[in-house]
């Protein structure tokens, strides 16, 4: 099995359908994780001053590319009865985000999404799950960081260690095991589910 990465740029309409009929071998692609995405760093507003322009932005970025990504992929997944995708999505699908709208529709809707195709592909052999991230320690997210501790008076440090009960932000390799584990065959029973990574932010 081959992994294939495919850079979208947000601007790239209409969709590079191309980039996804199969993997460099010129088989089908048997897994999906969708995984680029814009948080709200890099434009936090409250929605009475929010950004149009970034709001189509986010939603396109967010939720319309992996849905897709998703309707490339389906036709090999389905022929073959044997699929796994795998949304990353946050936990901002199922909290929201002060001054962060567009960020936290897209990702309730990717739930949306996840939930939805997870039952009209259950009897086909083909999963579909959704990671949700908490605060995770990344150059996009120091960004947010930031703004929140300014917003709120306190310094990056003190706004680090209260984004989570463990008392920091998570590492990217604390996510990329859960994903390994659903794109797996020991999780076939394992679908339509929306699974939390966040140091105890979220707990359902």
């Amino acid at each position: 099995m081959l992994l294939l990465s495919v850079r979208i740029f947000p601007t790239e309409r209409p969709f590079p359908k191309y980039s996804i009929k199969s993997n460099r071998s010129g088989g089908p692609v048997e897994i999906l994780v969708n995984n680029a995405g814009v948080g709200s760093s890099a434009n936090p507003r409250p929605v009475v001053d929010f950004d149009d322009d970034f709001w189509d932005h986010t939603l396109w970025l967010n939720l319309t590319v992996p849905y897709l990504f998703c309707r490339g992929v389906l036709p090999a997944m389905l022929d073959k009865k044997w699929g796994r995708i795998i949304n990353v999505a946050s936990i901002n699908g199922k909290i929201p985000s002060v001054h962060g709208a567009a960020y936290t529709a897209s990702k309730h809707g990717l739930l949306g999404l996840t939930r939805t195709l997870a039952l009209e592909v259950a009897q086909d052999g083909i999963t579909v799950n959704a990671i949700c991230p908490g605060p995770v320690r990344t150059r996009m997210n120091d960004k947010r960081v930031q703004y929140d501790a300014d917003r709120l008076g306190v310094s990056f440090q003190e706004r680090e260690k209260a984004m989570t009960p463990i008392g920091r932000r998570l590492e990217p390799d604390e996510i990329s095991p859960l994903a390994i584990y659903l794109a797996s065959d020991d999780a076939r029973a394992v679908t339509g589910q929306a699974m939390n990574v966040c140091g105890g932010v979220c707990l359902y």
